[in-house]
């Protein structure tokens, strides 16, 4: 198994606390992960992800509320065919961040999840039910 960096052991980590329906921005991981300013570095950690990881990439998306891969390649096609899966609706390329995005309120949740002391991987929209 590839040793990863820590950094990108704790974006992962918050990646898989976004659930299911729902999308969080590159700057909104990074914030959780005390990286304010570095959202490049959340696309670099999900670029990287093992394809076995089973951590929800799809479910980040740019401050734009829109899908960042090119547009029509298959990795943009992958990721908004997921997302349709999951209930999220697109209206001219873009995703209501209002609607669909994991608010402030889930966000204290997920940052207070994150920075336990346990230091256990967090299953998938685990803290959020």
């Amino acid at each position: 198994m590839k040793n990863y960096p820590d950094l990108y052991l704790r974006i992962w980590k918050a990646v898989r606390m976004v659930r299911k329906g729902q999308v969080a921005t590159y700057g909104q991981i990074a914030q959780l992960c005390d990286l304010r300013g570095h959202a490049r570095l959340v696309g670099y950690a999900l670029h990287n992800l093992p394809p076995e990881s089973g951590v929800p990439w799809h479910r980040i998306i740019n401050s734009k509320g829109m899908i960042s891969l090119r547009a029509r390649t298959s990795g943009h096609e992958r990721q908004k065919h997921l997302l349709e899966q999951e209930g999220i609706v697109f209206e001219n390329g873009k995703i209501d961040l209002a609607k669909y995005g994991a608010g402030s309120r889930s966000q204290g949740k997920i940052r207070k999840a994150h920075r336990a002391k346990s230091g256990r991987i967090v299953k998938e929209g685990e803290i959020l039910k």
